[in-house]
């Protein structure tokens, strides 16, 4: 009796000590796992819910960091922080209206040739009558014989009212202004989002490093924490300055070479769709494909062939293929350590979370969050995985 309990503890001692550890093991891997899904959905929802208030907050720090060089430079001069960010702001405001108005004439002389081309494809149609139909002119001609056939037996079996009036329903022409009304309340909210970028980059430039200062004093109390913080919101600084610098190569490649293309092939408005050209570059995948779109449809209104028109669109895609394909990467993997699969995942994420605006600050962000996983011990794995 005595041998066969202390068999049974002696099992029970064995298994006890292989055991709990692999469990606790388990149950801790198991915990922390939901509770890192549960909060990557809280945090993505709560991103998505205030988006109204972020996202013109990280468009203005990205802003800042691309202008706090020329404030900087104003700085040496003793000139006040705030009269020197005033002053660079005014300065490019300056600059941008006093370039709209030649894109503005060029742009009211393109949009008045449209009416004009569309008549004259409509006359080009009504003058070749005679072509063969398609699939699917035939396929609607069948819908609308359908369509006859089942009225016609309807009001056969119906029976015929004395005295009533039959009802017609006449389509309204589209109305402009019922339009301009509608879109109105999205415009002024698009309005005031750009004026509290405008607010929040000024402010930022104004305080200059206080905040930095700050951060800096709060990671303390011991010096070594102090000059990690420092440490790392100076990568911050640079990768942001950086990338923007290849961004604003990149523009600048595609819009002077967009320009010269086109006036070379008698494409007209060609500084407008430089322009154009070069700051639709800034937008990954979907800024060039509607350049390219807009250009063929452009030279089919001007030349009136299909062949001129796949030959400006095909030179646009070239253009921006250069640019996307060869210069932006040989650039941004001199100033990142990002692997493309995490680019254009990212590029997806913030896409369909905050739009075109999510297309452009994906590659940022993702820098700034891979130097803070580079710095920080325990993200490091995280930061491996977002590396080259």
């Amino acid at each position: 009796m005595i041998s066969e309990e202390q068999n049974e503890r002696s099992l029970n001692d064995t298994d006890s000590s292989r055991t709990p550890g692999k469990e606790l093991i388990e149950a801790v891997n198991v915990r922390s796992m939901s509770l890192i899904i549960l909060s990557s959905i809280a945090t993505i929802y709560f991103i998505n819910w205030a988006q109204s208030v972020l996202l013109p907050l990280v468009v203005a720090v990205l802003i800042s960091y691309a202008l706090d060089p020329l404030v900087s430079m104003l700085d040496r001069l003793r000139m006040p922080r705030p009269l020197s960010a005033a002053i660079v702001l005014i300065t490019l405001l300056g600059a941008i209206a006093a370039t709209s108005i030649p894109l503005q004439r060029e742009t009211m002389a393109m949009l008045d040739k449209i009416p004009v081309a569309i008549n004259k494809f409509q006359r080009n149609e009504a003058a070749n009558p005679d072509k063969e139909e398609g699939l699917v002119e035939k396929a609607q001609a069948a819908a609308k014989k359908i369509e006859e056939s089942a009225a016609q037996e309807k009001k056969a079996t119906q029976p015929a009212h004395q005295g009533v009036t039959p009802v017609r329903v006449v389509d309204n022409p589209m109305d402009i202004q019922q339009y301009v009304l509608k879109r109105s309340p999205a415009a002024l909210v698009l309005i005031s989002q750009c004026f509290s970028v405008l607010l929040l980059v000024y402010f930022i430039l104004a305080i200059g490093s206080l905040y930095k200062r700050k951060i800096v004093k709060i990671s303390g109390p011991s010096f070594g924490r102090m000059r990690k913080a420092a440490r790392i919101m100076n990568d911050f600084h640079h990768q942001v300055r950086r990338f923007l610098f290849v961004m604003l190569l990149g523009a600048l490649f595609v819009g002077i070479l967009t320009w010269v293309a086109f006036l070379a092939m008698g494409v007209e408005q060609a500084m407008l769709w430089g322009v154009v050209a070069g700051v639709a570059s800034g937008i990954p995948y979907l800024g060039p494909f509607l350049v390219l779109v807009a250009t063929g449809v452009a030279a089919f209104i001007q030349f009136g062939e299909a062949d001129m028109a796949i030959i400006v669109a095909g030179t646009s895609l070239g253009i921006t293929s250069i640019q996307g394909y060869l210069l932006t990467p040989w650039l941004t993997s001199q100033v990142s350590s990002l692997n493309a699969v995490v680019i254009f995942i990212g590029l997806l994420f913030w896409g369909w979370l905050w739009g075109p605006v999510g297309l452009i600050i994906a590659t940022p962000v993702l820098m700034i969050i891979k130097s803070l996983c580079d710095h920080v011990v325990n993200l490091r794995p995280v930061g491996e995985l977002l590396g080259k």
